[in-house]
């Protein structure tokens, strides 16, 4: 079979079944099957073709995708920043609109030596990995309640000198209380009411406690605010995602607490808004 003529087709029936990124994500299989990079499949367009059993294999591939089955779990991979997670059933796929929040958490992180950071609801270890790969000297913790997701957290934490624990979130780091520089959290942040409006790639093979928190949706961000409070130092800072559309609500859930400075909202590459920071002004809780 011919790369190009492959691509095509597959590109065609990923378009056909709704798939947002059909072309990105035909390359992606197939490079997968061939064991190259997507980088590298117009350097295979003269070679003769590709064998019956690797389209065998891109077929299903391609199959499994237009039943929209992640991306990722077919590859068994999410490129985060500068690392590479493992990822499949089980766990929450690490988005790119992430990766910003991940990045205001490195650079506040690398602005003075031994910075504690803690990381609630890791889920893969994304934003945990990446501040512990970024800043050497950073001391990381993070923990996770879902024990699918905690499997894979251990897995792709593994010697990287995070602190990872397995428990809620709310009670989590006692002993840490009051000496943490940077909390950070991707926490579920999707009302129930949403469930027919989220793409079939979360609603289907992410897990619940990933998604859904309470009827507005800010459940486990009050949970983030409170338990931040506790945890940071005074003048610590804390960084929590959320859905374009709580651009609004989730500062007011750090302004009504009465005890955070300098709350913002900032936007991901896309111009969106994606997630608030706030330093704690006040320790008491």
């Amino acid at each position: 079979m011919n790369v190009r003529r492959t691509l095509d087709e597959a590109s065609d029936v990923l378009d056909r079944a709704g798939v947002p990124s059909p072309e990105h994500d035909a390359a992606a299989l197939l490079a997968h099957v061939l064991g190259v990079r997507p980088a590298q499949l117009p350097l295979l367009q003269v070679d003769p073709g590709i064998s019956a059993d690797q389209a065998d294999r891109f077929a299903d591939l391609v199959r499994r995708r237009a039943a929209r089955e992640p991306l990722q779990h077919l590859t068994g991979m999410a490129p985060f920043r500068h690392v590479e997670l493992s990822v499949g059933p089980g766990v929450f796929v690490p988005r790119p609109e992430t990766e910003v929040l991940a990045g205001w958490a490195v650079e506040h992180a690398a602005r003075q030596p031994s910075a504690r950071v803690v990381d609630l609801g890791t889920g893969s270890g994304a934003i945990a990995l990446a501040v512990a790969s970024e800043i050497p000297g950073s001391v990381v913790h993070a923990v996770e309640l879902d024990e699918a997701a905690f499997s894979w957290a251990e897995q792709n934490l593994a010697g990287s000198g995070v602190d990872l624990r397995h428990g809620d979130m709310a009670d989590a780091f006692g002993d840490l209380d009051g000496t943490v520089d940077v909390v950070v959290s991707n926490p579920p942040y999707i009302p129930m009411t949403a469930w027919e409006s989220v793409a079939p790639e979360a609603r289907d093979h992410d897990p619940d406690l990933a998604l859904w928190s309470g009827g507005d949706g800010l459940d486990a961000v009050r949970v983030v605010e409170r338990v931040a409070a506790r945890l940071l130092r005074t003048d610590g800072v804390v960084g929590v995602e959320h859905a374009e559309v709580q651009a609004d609500a989730v500062p007011q859930v750090f302004r009504a607490a009465g005890r955070w400075a300098d709350v913002e909202d900032h936007r991901d590459l896309a111009g969106r808004p994606r997630f608030t920071t706030a330093r704690l002004a006040d320790s008491a809780p």
